[in-house]
This record gives C-alpha cells, structure tokens and sequence, in this order.
C-alpha cells in the first residue's frame, strides 16, 4: 500500500545550530532549589552582577510559584510563605485546559516581574537566548500540571513568541524544565504553539537557528504531525508537500526533514517523478515510536477567560 508525494518542494533540512567544537559555557549557578525540589543548571543566566558576577553562586532559592530568587535561604523561606500565588493560578488568561493540563497566555507587558523571573530561569537550561529583561514584546505560554500539593497547579515549562514577528515564528523560547522532561510535555507545548498560530493565521515555525535538544523535539513532533495527514490520505492519491504544509501549518522544509527521518519514502518513483510513501512502513515508524492516530492537544479544549493574577512582594 503506498501513497505518493510530490517531489516538487523545498528540500532543505535545517541543523541543529550548535557546531560540534562548540563548549557550551559554565553556569554561574551551582545548585537551584525549585520548591522541594534541587536542580543542577546546564548555562550561565543572566541574574543581576551583585548576585552572580564575578562569581559562581552555589545556591539559588526560586519560588515555585512567582519565580522571584535570592541566594539566601532564610529570605526564600520567608517569602514562601507569603508569596501572592502561593494560593492563586498564574497571571494571564487561561487558554487551555484539558484533564490534568492548563495554559495560560501571559502578556510581557503587563506582567514584566513575572514574565523576567520565569525567563532567567529557563536560561539556565537554554544556550542560545540572550533576551529576557526586555519582555514587553513578547506573550508566554506557562503549561501547568495540575497537584494535589497546590490549589491550582505547578508550572512545568513554557514557550513565549514575539507578538510582532518579521518572520513569523509562532515560536521564540520553549522549554520543559529538567524535572519534567522525557513525559511528552514538549509535544503539548509545541502543539498548542501550532494551533494557536493556525488560529491566529501565523504559518510559520520556531524561531531559528534551533538548539540540539529543540530540533530533536520538533523533528519528534513534525514527524507525528505528518504520519496523522498521510495515515488518512487515500490510497495512490498524490499529496504534495504544499497539501500537507497547508493542513498542518508545518512549513514546507519542515515537512521535508521529517518525511527524511522517519525514511518511508520508497527507493522507486512514478512515472510523473513522483516519490512513493509506503504505508507498511509508515505504520511500522509510528509502533516503534508509541506514535498514537490522535493529535497531541485537542482543539475543543482551547478557550479564554479572565484569570488574574497578581506579582510578588517579599
């Protein structure tokens, strides 16, 4: 069984932009503690100099709930104590929420503190960013899981995007911080970045160049996205990579690079120079990758409401 995909399309695969000489460079964090939980940081963050300049701050105390920090532990204690969102959901509106998942839509702007706090401490795990005091332009997307331990939940990763894009990204930073990765929460995050730019007429993709560990995601995530379109294709129909782009909002080379990973295209092409897909071996990718028929995030469960929250004093 096999169904054809037009040749005639862009054929570029994008690499990862780390160079393999590269060194990533030392964090000036040792040791973060996150609520109850201890984190060793992968980067240098750019906390204020008279933190960390000059020098490598063994413990960083960040609040679970607001992100605000300190190197000391008794003001960490204390402000756990009393932070605003110990009780409250994050600020910004509330975007998603399917069963244990909720997202909201957090604007720069009007929540600086909170949108600055969160971005210095995903830089710690992301080596290409450099921009996270100047928040003002961008929108972020915080994925909650929801606890028992708290009244709303816990924030477990985020992606912003910039609300005027040259070139249209849909997406500027993303991350799923170190205690939750390998549980397909990138998916949902990458995802939601997706469908909220098909939502918003946005066809495009993530900022570039991407990181090692971001290619990886995406790749994982176009790969799913194109075995979904093809699996219902018909029969000896020939799809073109502009169809699949257009139903997926995958650019076209992404959809390339994917098409290259999951290496089901036949060796043999048509008469009208068409390349084959095999559907035996399209299936047989998605079984050895756990690839279910079902989109990651369902598209019913995208709302808005208002959701208020409020910034943190010590």
């Amino acid at each position: 069984m096999a169904i054809m995909i037009s040749s005639a399309s862009p054929s570029t695969v994008l690499s990862p932009n780390r160079t393999p000489n590269r060194s990533p460079m030392e964090p000036n964090v040792a040791n973060v503690v996150l609520g109850n939980l201890h984190i060793q940081p992968w980067y240098p963050s750019f906390y204020p100099e008279d933190m960390v300049g000059g020098r490598k701050v063994e413990w960083l105390y960040v609040c679970q709930w607001c992100f605000r920090y300190t190197h000391e532990m008794a003001k960490y204690s204390a402000h756990c104590k009393v932070c605003p969102l110990r009780e409250d959901p994050p600020p910004g509106l509330v975007i998603y929420e399917k069963d244990d998942y909720i997202m909201h839509e957090i604007d720069g702007e009007e929540h600086k503190l909170y949108a600055q706090n969160l971005s210095l401490l995903s830089k710690l795990f992301l080596d290409t960013k450099s921009v996270f005091f100047d928040v003002s332009t961008f929108l972020y997307y915080p994925l909650i899981i929801k606890t028992d331990s708290h009244p709303y939940g816990q924030v477990v990763g985020f992606f912003s995007k910039e609300k005027m894009s040259w070139d249209n990204n849909n997406v500027a930073c993303i991350l799923v911080f170190p205690p939750w990765q390998r549980r397909g929460l990138g998916q949902i995050l990458i995802a939601a970045s997706y469908e909220l730019g098909r939502r918003e007429g946005r066809f495009g993709g993530p900022e570039r160049p991407l990181s090692t560990l971001g290619r990886k995601g995406y790749i994982s995530f176009w790969c799913a996205e194109v075995y979904r379109h093809l699996l219902r294709a018909t029969l000896k129909r020939t799809v073109t990579v502009k169809d699949i782009s257009e139903a997926t909002y995958i650019m076209q080379e992404d959809i390339v690079a994917a098409l290259k990973e999951m290496d089901v295209l036949e060796s043999r092409k048509t008469a009208t120079g068409n390349i084959v897909v095999n559907k035996s071996k399209l299936r047989a990718w998605a079984d050895k990758h756990a690839v279910g028929k079902e989109p990651v995030v369902d598209t019913e469960a995208f709302l808005e409401s208002e959701d208020e929250g409020s910034e943190m004093e010590e």
